[in-house]
């Protein structure tokens, strides 16, 4: 009999809230997370604007010693982390540890601790570097900093696929308790990269809106006048386990996760094959994997990064996948809100798919205010919608063609 795998616990730290409720609560009231930068001086950049994580105090949750070993991502990933143990009720002590594991990825890692030493290395020569430094930066540290802070001894990795890291984080989770390598894992993502050569090293690529004037209205997925992804930081944390171990130990369910899809473009380093060709094997496997049935998704939570080439071309796979059903089906880009998470992001949109199961609600995508006649689905304009959610799909797409999609549903024992 196959392991069936649910989700007992979330956590989330992201531009619209320092936690899971908090985000939920924004997207329901269509906030955005975009404003002016204001971690470095921007004068001489293309792009000013970004979702930064507000009011994030790192003394509120380590010392000050700590923090000279860590990264910001890695303490997203840490808090975020602690939001989702809490939330399951898990008692670790209780647990078997070499049966719990832990795969948390960063599409980017330690940016801002590499920038900041580099600058050490180049003003004040070599010496001067941190021991910390490499600890700091490496893309696999937060999973680490959660298996050591915990005693968590089972399969303990991270994923790297840029935007769809956390998407395969989670579905690699998945994959281990299914197959028995694990009773619980702690997988998700984090992300830091609202740095100097973040924003410039997108901003050399053309890939971010410069729509400095107006920063809340700047990422706007499937609308004509879209002018490129805003970055945004933060971490996305589930606690998934094996369906019976949960029953055991009395755990609250929240949902349970359907299915995965990976696959690969292999067409260009940063735009989507034509037509969305690797989006629709995804979301066909996903959706073959969890025994679902296109009439029973009623919401996508789409990439949806606000590029021309995503948008045009998810909502040609949309269409490619769902056929007649593709005009019921609702869908939402909540990056409009969030901005784009990178590495974070499937894993973040993965919680929101979560809530929308929990909460028969569509979070909306904002700032949808004309249509482009080459998207033209439903994208829940600028309005939460309310209705039965049994099943739920989550696209992430990452450069180098990486592809992955997450299918969640309804926990019925």
């Amino acid at each position: 009999m196959q392991r069936r795998v649910v989700i007992t616990g979330m956590g989330a730290i992201t531009p619209v809230g320092l936690n899971v409720e908090e985000t939920w609560n924004s997207m329901l009231a269509g906030k955005s997370g975009v404003e002016l930068i204001t971690k470095f001086d921007t004068s001489e950049f293309t792009t000013k604007i970004a979702a930064e994580v507000k009011g994030f105090d790192p003394l509120n949750h380590f010392e000050k010693k700590e923090l000279r070993r860590l990264d910001p991502y890695t303490q997203f990933a840490l808090v975020s982390a602690n939001e989702a143990i809490t939330s399951s009720q898990i008692d670790f002590e209780k647990e078997d540890k070499t049966r719990v594991g832990v795969i948390v990825g960063s599409g980017i890692g330690g940016m801002l601790s590499f920038e900041t030493e580099l600058r050490k290395l180049v003003e004040l020569g070599p010496k001067r570097i941190s021991p910390f430094f490499i600890p700091q930066m490496i893309s696999d540290i937060a999973a680490g900093q959660i298996s050591i802070k915990y005693g968590l001894k089972g399969p303990n990795y991270a994923t790297v696929s840029a935007c769809a890291t956390s998407g395969h984080a989670i579905g690699a989770a998945f994959e281990t308790v299914k197959r028995g390598d694990a009773e619980i894992m702690v997988c998700g993502g984090s992300e830091a990269a609202i740095t100097p050569m973040g924003i410039g090293g997108f901003n050399a690529m053309k890939a971010l809106s410069t729509r400095n004037d107006d920063p809340s209205t700047a990422s706007r997925p499937f609308e004509l006048n879209r002018d490129g992804f805003v970055m945004g930081e933060g971490a996305g944390i589930l606690l998934i386990e094996e369906l019976d171990h949960a029953i055991k130990r009395n755990a609250k369910i929240i949902a349970e996760i359907a299915g995965i899809g990976f696959t690969a473009d292999a067409f260009h380093l940063t735009q989507p094959a034509p037509e969305g060709e690797g989006a629709v094997r995804a979301m066909r496997q996903c959706i073959a994997d969890g025994n679902l049935t296109l009439e029973n998704i009623q919401y996508i939570n789409a990439h949806g990064t606000s590029t021309h080439f995503n948008d045009k071309n998810e909502t040609m796979a949309i269409k490619t996948v769902f056929g007649e059903f593709a005009e019921s089906v609702l869908i939402s880009a909540t990056k409009s809100m969030t901005g784009h998470l990178l590495g974070s992001a499937g894993a973040v949109e993965g919680i929101v798919s979560v809530l929308s199961i929990v909460n028969n609600t569509i979070p909306p995508t904002i700032n949808y205010q004309t249509p482009d006649p080459e998207c033209d689905l439903n994208y829940t304009p600028n309005k939460p919608q309310y209705r039965e959610v049994n099943a739920v799909i989550s696209n992430t797409f990452g450069f180098g063609g990486h592809n992955a999609c997450l299918g969640f549903k309804k926990f019925v024992n």
